[in-house]
């Protein structure tokens, strides 16, 4: 009997321990503001004018949050999971934008990458100011 409960209370441990990635953060105004600011880079992106600059800021505000989250502690793993696209989108884009590989984007490429950076910024907003 006494093997059971020392079982049950270990797989309970090892348990709650797990579990913790999956509860959600609470409101954080330092987040909510850096990814409104994230949101307003992205949604300013003008693809006529050099990318490298604009690649570069919202690289950067994407990295804020990131570390920042991560600076608050293993109950942020919702907004890590949350951000890691837009970081790598941000990430190939610049990339190129700064001939770190291949030849400078084109206007296509760059209106490409934009669409698909406000359709991910935008649910990430949602999802961080929507917290309580």
């Amino acid at each position: 009997m006494k093997f059971i409960a020392t079982a049950i209370l270990s797989l309970s441990i090892v348990g709650c321990a797990q579990i913790k990635e999956y509860i959600p953060s609470f409101w954080d105004d330092n987040q909510s503001a850096a990814i409104v600011d994230a949101r307003q880079a992205i949604h300013n992106i003008d693809c006529t004018k050099p990318q490298d600059v604009q690649s570069k800021q919202v690289k950067e505000k994407i990295q804020w949050f990131q570390m920042y989250s991560e600076s608050k502690g293993s109950l942020q793993a919702d907004m890590l999971r949350l951000v890691e696209p837009i970081r790598k989108t941000a990430e190939d884009w610049n990339a190129r934008a700064t001939n770190e590989s291949g030849p400078p984007p084109s206007v296509a490429y760059c209106n490409t990458k934009k669409k698909l950076l406000v359709i991910q910024i935008d649910k990430a907003a949602h999802a961080v100011l929507g917290r309580w």
